[in-house]
């Protein structure tokens, strides 16, 4: 390697690392991530490998890596070498190999990333919507992650939101000691602030950029997959999507089917894949997929080959100028033309990885047992019959690699799902989550609370998982 690039002081979001790949054309890209967790010591840390499409490496080229990783004999630590994060530029070394000389390049964080939205939104159509005699009053907190210097400089300088819209703007080691996660669970700040009335839009970001949340006036929660298909519904607000057109969608696996309901009446695929967006890259360099996204707030297009939260943003602000509703307005007129996908995520954290690895096993023993086909329970009033059952594995339509074992699906003749997943996000502790997902086309139905309306299928699903009991514990982490 004979050229870095770093972002300024050692910041960059995910998305901005995509962006930068593809613009200089570079080799590849190494992002130090805490992800959604705690960093520092007893929290997770990671190092992701991004190639050289800005999308995180398939698990082709991490499988190579962790076989060479096994052949190592030796390495090198350079001495004492001393770069500047602060000062833009080029600072060149001489470590007498060859590439001479050794050249860091420091760049503004924000810069090149501003100037691809640029590209995409119609910033005037976003900044009126923010300053005009209509303007929406805005909170955004970018949860001491990395995102403080773009909220700023796009936001707030760009487009005209008031400084003080923004909150926990500075990136901080340990996050000021909260989760940086964007959910109801830790983003409590936010969800007060909104509760209040004041503000008609608010939004959250992860420590690194790619994953966000909406919340409307009032405290009005947006869901995730609700948040994909309503983006999809309504991509003509984007001058992108009327350019380049759509030619399909893609979802995660466990991800709610609302997204398929849109699909349908926009007569494009949709590709279902496991969960990690290396599988979506793939999809959108065949020029197969122009959106795609998960359940964990993680949404994106085609522009870049990561998911993007800034970007999921600006699509809302977008559809907002545009329709000129609120963001209630905007949910409950999808719902009522799409019907409503009542969702919910509970996670298991922090569990044995042997306890957790064994429920899994009985679980998939069970369910895909030819006994469980055609199965009925019956919970209170309501009777779900099992329609099939599979252990989800997925083929990709681009170079035909099989993954298998992505998660242990129990879907039912109402079209109602459960869904059983280990997360691969720590190699220490294990989380387990249960997904559940009930369709309701009625409007007059719409305003139940998701948890209550998926209770049945909750007491389904820790009927036959047994978790509680296995476990110890006498419910969920966090509920999303």
């Amino acid at each position: 390697i004979g050229r870095l690039v770093i972002g300024q002081n050692g910041i960059l979001s995910t998305p901005a690392v995509s962006c930068i790949i593809r613009k200089i054309k570079a080799a590849g890209g190494i992002i130090l991530t805490a992800s959604h967790s705690p960093g520092g010591p007893g929290g997770e840390f990671g190092v992701k490998f991004e190639v050289a499409n800005g999308g995180p490496a398939p698990d082709i080229v991490s499988d190579k890596i962790y076989q060479i990783s096994k052949t190592l004999e030796e390495y090198a630590i350079c001495p004492d070498l001393r770069v500047d994060l602060s000062r833009l530029g080029r600072q060149e070394f001489d470590l007498e190999n060859k590439f001479k000389p050794f050249r860091v390049e420091i760049v503004d964080s924000v810069d090149i990333y501003l100037n691809l939205l640029r590209s995409i939104f119609d910033f005037n159509a976003i900044r009126n919507l923010l300053t005009g005699p209509n303007q929406i009053k805005i909170r955004i907190d970018a949860m001491n992650g990395v995102m403080g210097p773009y909220v700023r400089r796009i936001l707030c300088d760009e487009l005209g939101a008031p400084a003080n819209s923004a909150i926990n703007c500075i990136p901080l080691e340990d996050f000021g000691g909260q989760p940086p996660d964007p959910n109801l669970t830790y983003a409590t700040a936010l969800l007060e602030a909104m509760r209040g009335g004041e503000y008609g839009f608010g939004a959250a970001f992860d420590a690194d950029g790619d994953r966000y949340m909406i919340l409307g006036q009032n405290g009005f929660f947006v869901n995730a997959s609700d948040s994909l298909a309503i983006i999809a519904a309504n991509l003509s607000c984007i001058p992108y999507f009327c350019q380049m057109g759509v030619r399909g969608f893609g979802r995660s696996m466990p991800t709610s089917t609302a997204l398929d309901k849109v699909a349908k009446v926009m007569k494009v695929p949709v590709y279902e894949t496991p969960t990690g967006w290396r599988y979506f890259s793939n999809l959108m360099d065949s020029g197969r997929c122009s959106l795609c996204g998960e359940e964990s707030f993680g949404t994106g297009s085609d522009h870049l080959r990561e998911k993007d939260g800034l970007w999921a943003v600006l699509v809302w602000l977008s559809i907002l100028a545009a329709r000129k509703q609120s963001v209630e307005e905007i949910v409950r007129d999808h719902w009522a033309k799409f019907g409503r996908h009542y969702y919910c995520r509970f996670d298991y954290e922090a569990l044995e990885p042997r306890t957790a690895y064994f429920i899994m096993r009985d679980l998939e023993a069970l369910i895909t047992d030819k006994s469980f086909s055609h199965q009925q329970f019956a919970v209170g009033n309501n009777i779900y019959s099992v329609e099939r059952t599979d252990s989800f594995e997925y083929i990709d339509p681009v170079d035909g690699t099989v993954t298998k074992r992505q998660g242990l699906r129990i879907i039912f003749s109402d079209a109602s799902r459960l869904i059983f997943r280990m997360s691969a996000s720590s190699h220490v502790r294990a989380t387990l989550r249960i997904y559940a997902e009930s369709y309701e086309k009625d409007p007059s139905q719409h305003n139940k609370e998701p948890q209550a309306v998926l209770s049945p299928l909750i007491a389904i699903a820790l009927k036959i998982s047994q978790i509680h009991e296995r476990t110890g514990r006498k419910g969920p982490t966090v509920i999303t």
